[in-house]
């Protein structure tokens, strides 16, 4: 799994997270543990597979653009390791 993290202005409450969220879900199915912050503006997904960066960022502007927010900056981080039950140190 990779962390995407969005920076996106405009967001200014509860509300706003929740359709920003709702946006996201809809538009990339795949995506996992969506997570809005007006107060830092950004929005932290999980994403199954790793897409493109142009692709996602395409998907991306089409899911919340309508909205009237905007989106400034897209991270994709590296992928998380799952670690099983009984992994002990680092």
């Amino acid at each position: 799994m990779v962390q995407v993290t969005l920076e996106i202005d405009g967001m200014m409450c509860g509300m706003c997270e929740a359709h920003v969220g709702d946006a996201i879900r809809k538009q990339l199915p795949e995506a996992r543990k969506v997570s809005a912050s007006a107060g830092k503006g950004e929005v932290r997904f999980l994403l199954e597979n790793e897409l493109p960066k142009p692709m996602l960022e395409h998907e991306l502007h089409r899911a919340i653009d309508p909205l009237g927010y905007r989106l400034l900056s897209v991270a994709i981080g590296e992928p998380e390791v799952r670690k099983g039950f009984f992994h002990f140190g680092a």
